[in-house]
């Protein structure tokens, strides 16, 4: 299993976003709400694959999934 996403790592995508300073627990907050919207667009994914008779999840499931996340 993957490692979860560093701290750091968020610190950069929220800069590059714009922001000046970014407190841990803004952080630790993304990271949490970032890794639940990855969950779901995994499971979604999967249930994609299992429709289509497969076993390997492809690029077009996650796409198909973050397109319903998105809304």
């Amino acid at each position: 299993m993957a490692k979860d996403l560093a701290l750091f790592t968020l610190e950069r995508l929220a800069k590059k976003a714009g922001a000046e300073r970014v407190s841990k627990e803004a952080l630790v907050e993304l990271k949490n709400v970032t890794m639940e919207i990855a969950n779901r667009i995994a499971k979604d994914a999967i249930e994609f694959c299992n429709h289509a008779k497969r076993v390997t999840v492809k690029k077009e499931d996650i796409v198909l999934a973050a397109r319903r996340i998105k809304g």
